[in-house]
C-alpha cells in the first residue's frame, strides 16, 4: 500500500471525534436493524438463527478492514439465503459451510482479476428500478409483524415514526433510531402489553462463535455437489454488494474500489465458513438506515460486527425484550427514504424505453423476491434496447456510377451481431451492373458477425460475376477483417 493509499485508508477509519461518535450510533442503528432480517432469512435458507447471526458478526468485522466501501453493512441476508435453501435442504448444514468457503475463494479470484468492471454494463434505470424494488420489498417485509397483531403494535409503530421523525427536530446528537428502540422497549417493560418481542423471532446464541471446519470428506464428489450452489452462491452476494456499494456512492458522492469490495467480501465469506456461518453479501437496507443517520467511515462498519457480538451474548436478556414495533419503524422510516420518489415525476420525462427497464426490473424484483434476478433481467432489457437503437443507425445508401457501371454502396453506423442481417440484406445480388463498390469510411465492423456478413455479400456478389471493391475500412475493422476473412483484403477486389 502506497503513501497515497495509506492517507486515504487512514482518513476512512478515523476523521474526528464528532465523526467517530456518529459512525459508532449509526453502525449500532444498523445493528438492531440487521437482526430481525438475519433472522428471517436464516428461516428461509433453513438454518438456526444463530449460524446466521454468527456470520453477519464474522462478515462485519472481516468486511470493515477488508472491503472497499466504506460505511458499507454486509451481512448474511439477501437472496444468497434463498440460493443456500436448496443445498441446505437436499444435503445439510456442513455441505452449505463448504459451499460458504468455495464461494468466498471464489470471490477472491474475482476481485484480484479485478471483473468489477462488468457494474458497467448496468444502467442508471437498473440502478433506480434496483433501489426501488428494495424500499418496496423492505416494507412489504414488515407487513406480516402487523397483520393478526393487537391495536398495541400499531401504536407502538405510530409511535416510533413519531420519534424518528420529530427527535431530529429537536436534535442530532443521537440518532433518532436508536432513541425509539430505548423509549419503546422501556414502555414495553414498565407497561406489559401483548406485542412481539425480539426473542419471538427466533433463538438467540449464547455462546461465541468457534472455529471448526466442515465435517466433510475433502472429495470430487463434495466438490461436484457443492460447486454449482458456490457459484450462484458468489454471484448473487457479489451482484447484491456491488450494488449496494453503488447505491452508497451516490447517496455519498464519494467513490468506492469495487475490485477491493469483491475481494473483501471473499474474504469475509470465508471467514463466515469457518466459524460456522452462511455467506452474506451488502445489506442495502440496512446499509442505506446507516448512511441516513450519519455512518460515513469504516468505523460505523466495525461497530455494528461488534455491537452485534455485544447484543448476542452479554447483551441478550435486554434485546430479547426490544419489541418488534421498534424495528417494524425503523424499516417502514428506511423504506421511505430508499425510494426513488423522482423516478415516478421522471417516468414522463425521460425516454420511454428507460422507464420500461426500471419498471421491468422493480415488478421482476418484486415477483420473485430476488433482488439479483431482477437486475438481470434490467440489464438484458437495456442490453436489447441498445441493440436495436443502434441497428438504426446504421444505413447502406445505394447509388449507381454509369460512366463505370459501377454499383456504389456507402455504409455508415454500427455492423455488428444485432445489424449484420439488416446490412446483408441492402445488397442487390441481381443487379445488372457489373462492378460493385462498398464504401466502410463511415462504419465500423465490431464483431465476426459482422466480418461474416460482409464476406458473404462479397462472395455472393463474385458468384454472380459483378467485380467487388471493398474501400474504406478502419484499422479496428481492418484488423478484423485480416484477422477473419483475409480474402476481403486481397488486390483483385
Amino acid at each position: 500500500m502506497n503513501t497515497l493509499s495509506f492517507s486515504r485508508y487512514r482518513a476512512e477509519w478515523f476523521t474526528s471525534f464528532t465523526g467517530a461518535r456518529r459512525d459508532v450510533l449509526a453502525g449500532m442503528v444498523g445493528t438492531f436493524a440487521l437482526i430481525p432480517e438475519v433472522i428471517a432469512f436464516s428461516f428461509v435458507a433453513g438454518i438456526d438463527p444463530q449460524v446466521g447471526l454468527f456470520a453477519s458478526f464474522v462478515i462485519g468485522i472481516v468486511i470493515a478492514f477488508a472491503g472497499g466501501r466504506p460505511a458499507m453493512i454486509s451481512g448474511a441476508a439477501g437472496s444468497v439465503a434463498l440460493v443456500a435453501a436448496a443445498l441446505v435442504h437436499a444435503h445439510g448444514l456442513q455441505y452449505l459451510l463448504a459451499a460458504t468457503l468455495l464461494a468466498g475463494v471464489l470471490q477472491i479470484v474475482f476481485g484480484l482479476l479485478k471483473l468489477d468492471v462488468l457494474m458497467r454494463f448496468v444502467s442508471r434505470s437498473v440502478r433506480t428500478g434496483f433501489v426501488n424494488a428494495l424500499a418496496i420489498l423492505i416494507f412489504s417485509a414488515q407487513v406480516p409483524q402487523m397483520l393478526g397483531v393487537s391495536w398495541h403494535t400499531y401504536a407502538m409503530i405510530a409511535l416510533g415514526l413519531a420519534i424518528i421523525y420529530l427527535v431530529p427536530r429537536v436534535t442530532t446528537a443521537i440518532p433518532s433510531p436508536l432513541i425509539c428502540i430505548v423509549v419503546l422497549t422501556a414502555i414495553s417493560i414498565a407497561f406489559p402489553m401483548p406485542v412481539h418481542v425480539v426473542a419471538d423471532l427466533g433463538k438467540l446464541p449464547a455462546s461465541l462463535p468457534t472455529f471448526a471446519l466442515p465435517n466433510l470428506p475433502f472429495t470430487w464428489d463434495t466438490l461436484t455437489i457443492i460447486a454449482p450452489y458456490a457459484v450462484a452462491m458468489a454471484a448473487v452476494g457479489l451482484l447484491e454488494s456491488m450494488m449496494t456499494a453503488t447505491v452508497v456512492d451516490d447517496l455519498t458522492e464519494t467513490k468506492s474500489d469495487k475490485a477491493r469490495e469483491s475481494t473483501g467480501l471473499g474474504l469475509a465469506n470465508f471467514a463466515a465458513g469457518l466459524f460456522g456461518g452462511i455467506a452474506g453479501c451488502g445489506m442495502v437496507g440496512q446499509t442505506v438506515g446507516n448512511v441516513r443517520y450519519g455512518g460515513r467511515g469504516r468505523l460505523s462498519t466495525l461497530a455494528a460486527g461488534v455491537f452485534l457480538l455485544v447484543v448476542m451474548v452479554p447483551l441478550r436478556p435486554w434485546i430479547a425484550q426490544v419489541p418488534v414495533a421498534a424495528l417494524v419503524a425503523i424499516m417502514i422510516m428506511v423504506s421511505i427514504s430508499t425510494f426513488s420518489w423522482g423516478s415516478l415525476r421522471d417516468l414522463a420525462r425521460h425516454p420511454k424505453v428507460s422507464g420500461v427497464v426500471m419498471l421491468a426490473t422493480v415488478v421482476v424484483t418484486v415477483l420473485t423476491h430476488d433482488l439479483s434476478m431482477g437486475v438481470v433481467v434490467g440489464v438484458l432489457l437495456s442490453g436489447v434496447f441498445f441493440a436495436f437503437k443502434v441497428t438504426r443507425l446504421m444505413d447502406v445508401a445505394v447509388d449507381y456510377d454509369e460512366a463505370s457501371d459501377t454499383r456504389l454502396y456507402d455504409v455508415t453506423g454500427q455492423v455488428f451481431f444485432a445489424s449484420a442481417d439488416i446490412f446483408a440484406d441492402r445488397f442487390d445480388l441481381a443487379d445488372t451492373a457489373r462492378n460493385a463498390r462498398i464504401d466502410l469510411t463511415r462504419a465500423h465492423l465490431w464483431d465476426i458477425t459482422a466480418v461474416g456478413a460482409l464476406e458473404d455479400v462479397v462472395s455472393k456478389m463474385r458468384r454472380h460475376d459483378i467485380a467487388v471493391e471493398v474501400i474504406g475500412l478502419n484499422a479496428a475493422s481492418a484488423t478484423l477483417v485480416d484477422r477473419h476473412a483475409p480474402l476481403l483484403r486481397e488486390p483483385a477486389l
